[in-house]
């Protein structure tokens, strides 16, 4: 890839990332509370004012405000940059990893699903069916289309992945209930079936970070002070072997293999 080619992809990724961005805020604020994540506008979350166009710009108004309410002058977190900041990063970071960009077109908006999953999961320790749902509808879907059309994606391992990862956790959460939650099953069955159209070693990786993952965070909890009997939701590991695999599956998998090898 050319410096053109780089500076191109990041001058598309980037404004498309940090748009949805905006709309991960919304839906990590909204769909826990069980709003509408269409209606109404954007407003201050102290006094209701609608936002306008203008002071909507992803991270430049909240940044041109000073992080203040343009209607009450009440501070406005900094949650919502830096996620606008982190989803952007991630577009950037899916369209430089994979120059084919049915590929990336695809992990992108996953990444970001990934980014809205976790804060939703840390914070309220559900992961939302209105989010993974609609995912697993729109990838597959997409999946198929890209396949047709020619594109370097594998709708078989897609479902296999998806069938093996979701499976697995299934098989977890029905002896351990209390240890697994059905909301992590079917994010395993969304991460396999993106990942799984990619390459089945991409699933792998995934899984196997995610579980190490776990157990450091399960780990560090620990040492921290909290209960053996504290809940630590998953989902945000899960979400980051995901991220992960996204961008270093090739390269773990051939590790692993290398370390196994006599």
């Amino acid at each position: 890839m050319t410096a053109l080619e780089t500076w191109l992809r990041v001058a598309v990724a980037l404004p498309f990332g940090l748009a949805v961005g905006s709309f991960v805020t919304v839906l990590v604020h909204r769909v826990p509370a069980g709003e509408s994540v269409v209606r109404p506008r954007s407003r201050c979350p102290s006094c209701g004012s609608p936002i306008r166009a203008l002071d909507n710009v992803p991270v430049v108004s909240w940044a041109l405000l000073r992080g203040r309410c343009r209607a009450c002058g009440a501070r406005i977190s900094v949650a919502y940059p830096l996620l606008e900041l982190a989803t952007g990063a991630l577009f950037v970071g899916a369209a430089l990893r994979h120059p084919d960009p049915w590929r990336a077109v695809l992990l992108a908006p996953f990444l970001a699903v990934l980014l809205a999953l976790s804060v939703i999961d840390a914070r309220t320790k559900k992961l939302p069916n209105r989010i993974v749902y609609p995912s697993v509808l729109v990838a597959a879907g997409y999946v198929v289309l890209a396949w047709a059309l020619g594109a370097p994606v594998d709708p078989v391992r897609a479902a296999i992945g998806s069938a093996a990862y979701g499976g697995g956790l299934l098989v977890v959460a029905l002896i351990s209930p209390r240890g697994m939650g059905m909301g992590d099953v079917k994010l395993a069955g969304l991460i396999g079936l993106v990942l799984g159209a990619l390459g089945l070693r991409y699933v792998a990786v995934a899984a196997g970070l995610g579980i190490l993952f776990g157990g450091v965070g399960a780990l560090v909890a620990l040492l921290a002070g909290a209960s053996r009997k504290h809940a630590l939701p998953f989902g945000p590991f899960m979400a980051a072997g995901a991220a992960a695999a996204v961008f270093l599956a090739p390269q773990v998998a051939d590790l692993y293999l290398r370390l196994l090898s006599p």
